[in-house]
């Protein structure tokens, strides 16, 4: 059964309704559980535990190749990432660095329990999220 997103008008060549993000994590229940309890994100029971969350508006940005391995990112925006930081940290969650100014954006990595790090970031460029 084809369900569209209530977020954005349908057409008829709509065949693709949202995108699917995967954090590979050592730890996936530290994982899930950060999501879930720091970040506070909304989230079903697939089955046993195994939390999928709502991750709310997404965007595909596509980066030159540099040569090396294919590989994918997945990153975290917020419009004040100094807020963000502080509402994050009070949480329990830790950062690796300082916010760095960048061309596209302010950023800082974000240390995901058993998952490595995710960047946040408050970009600098338009974003799609309403389209």
């Amino acid at each position: 059964m084809h369900v569209r997103s209530p977020r954005r008008p349908s057409t008829v060549t709509e065949v693709i309704t949202g995108v699917h993000a995967l954090v590979h994590a050592d730890d996936a229940d530290a994982a899930r559980a950060f999501f879930r309890d720091v970040v506070g994100w909304p989230h079903v029971d697939a089955h046993d535990g195994w939390l999928i969350f709502g991750t709310g508006p997404s965007e595909l940005g596509v980066h030159p190749a540099d040569g090396g391995p294919d590989h994918h990112e997945i990153s975290l925006v917020c419009d004040d990432i100094e807020q963000t930081v502080a509402e994050l940290a009070a949480k329990g969650a830790t950062f690796s660095g300082v916010i760095e100014n960048r061309g596209f954006g302010r950023t800082i990595a974000l240390e995901v329990p058993g998952g490595g790090h995710m960047m946040l970031y408050q970009p600098r460029h338009p974003t799609a999220f309403a389209l």
